[in-house]
């Protein structure tokens, strides 16, 4: 095991040290990656980033496979789902065409309705009687509105608003420490409440490295990321368990509270009233020696610790965005980046027989990545490559499909 990587705390220092390196290899490591090509405006050549950006993913890259003894393509993970969907970029529009960079009166801002309830809050969002179809409208009363107060409203109501400077910590995860091992467990069990990108992703790479992975999921409201491309489902979630609980059933909880007690990693998105309103607590199961891996929009703590994020707007609260013109960074690139992190950080806690408290946010990943914000002279278009995605291995199981071989399992 090389010195530092089975210690959280000390890998941690690692990766916040500034790297110093040669720009002109670390822009072409970008550009070999395919992110690079869905950086920019639609027309014309591709944009350039911060090579802080490759530097970091690189190191990520390096450590987990230093890890694990499997080469990972940190940088290639960016453009998977671009790979696979047919999506290219758009500018001041986001890659998968949900996510936009407005201006408000103050700072550029990125409002990013999802989800379709999302637009029926827009009235209550910015306090007026509005169509929220109506784009020039709203525009034009996010473009008078100071973004603090577009973003204490946004929170309010769980609207996902990436503000920049509001990433909170300086660090991209904060640790806690937490007691012995629960045992020396050859196929560490992984139970992930991951959706969509980042957890799913870490779930995958744990996997991959030699894990078992049980997904669970709501039998009601199941993992969205089930609705869109189903490769991309399939490639984050391929040759997992799939659980379905019906949470207000008192059999199945009880159920998956003795899978808890028996895992060795937890992987969850939600923010912390969620899982403990079940009787999960994530401070006792991390005494008990568990790595818990919370992957947020802004931690489990801080003054947007109730914030709502999604990949594209994450990124923008963290800096991690294009400002001449205005425009995204790759696609969500704070999900699969802070997928990459937390599989990193997962494995060093596993090795280091402790429980852990890994608390990741998306939007303080995003802001490590900047490093000093340095561009690197523009990279010539033909050297860009498209985005790609590792090889799908095989179709992701149908909801619930491993419910009755758990329950006799774990009975």
């Amino acid at each position: 095991m090389n010195q530092g990587l089975n210690d959280p705390q000390t890998l941690l220092l690692k990766l916040c040290e500034e790297i110093s390196g040669n720009t002109a290899e670390a822009a072409s490591r970008w550009a070999s990656s395919g992110a690079m090509s869905i950086t920019g405006e639609p027309s014309g050549v591709s944009r350039q980033v911060p090579v802080g950006v490759s530097s970091k993913i690189g190191q990520l890259s390096e450590i987990l496979t230093k890890l694990t003894g499997f080469p990972v393509d940190g940088l290639g993970l960016l453009g998977e789902r671009a790979a696979i969907s047919g999506f290219t970029r758009q500018g001041n529009r986001s890659v998968g065409g949900y996510a936009k960079i407005v201006e408000a009166a103050d700072t550029p801002i990125c409002i990013n309705f999802a989800r379709p309830d999302d637009l029926l809050l827009i009235p209550a969002w910015l306090k007026k009687r509005i169509d929220p179809h109506d784009h020039r409208k709203v525009l034009s009363i996010i473009g008078k509105s100071q973004s603090q107060d577009l973003m204490r409203q946004a929170d309010l109501l769980g609207i996902p608003l990436g503000v920049p400077g509001t990433a909170g910590h300086e660090t991209p995860v904060v640790l806690t420490e937490g007691g012995p091992t629960k045992g020396d467990s050859q196929k560490p069990l992984v139970l992930e409440f991951g959706s969509l990108w980042a957890g799913p992703l870490c779930g995958d790479l744990l996997r991959r490295f030699g894990c078992r992975v049980i997904k669970v999921e709501s039998l009601t409201r199941p993992d969205g990321a089930r609705r869109g491309p189903a490769g991309f489902f399939d490639l984050l979630n391929g040759g997992k368990e799939s659980l379905a609980v019906d949470f207000n059933d008192k059999s199945s909880l009880e159920m998956l509270l003795k899978i808890v007690n028996e895992a060795d990693v937890i992987i969850e998105g939600s923010r912390p009233r969620a899982l403990r309103h079940l009787g999960i607590d994530a401070e006792k199961e991390v005494e008990n020696g568990s790595v818990w891996v919370s992957i947020t929009g802004y931690g489990r703590t801080g003054f947007r610790a109730e914030g709502v994020a999604f990949g594209d707007d994450a990124a923008v609260s963290g800096d991690l965005f294009l400002r001449e013109p205005l425009g995204f960074i790759a696609d969500a690139v704070a999900d699969p980046s802070a997928g990459l992190f937390s599989a990193t950080l997962a494995m060093s806690a596993l090795e280091s027989r402790k429980g852990w408290m890994l608390d990741v946010a998306l939007s303080r990943v995003a802001k490590w990545m900047i490093g000093t914000g340095e561009i690197p002279e523009e990279i010539k278009e033909n050297k860009v490559a498209e985005p790609y995605a590792r090889k799908i291995e095989t179709a992701a199981p149908s909801l619930g499909k491993h419910n009755s071989h758990l329950k006799n399992e774990f009975s």
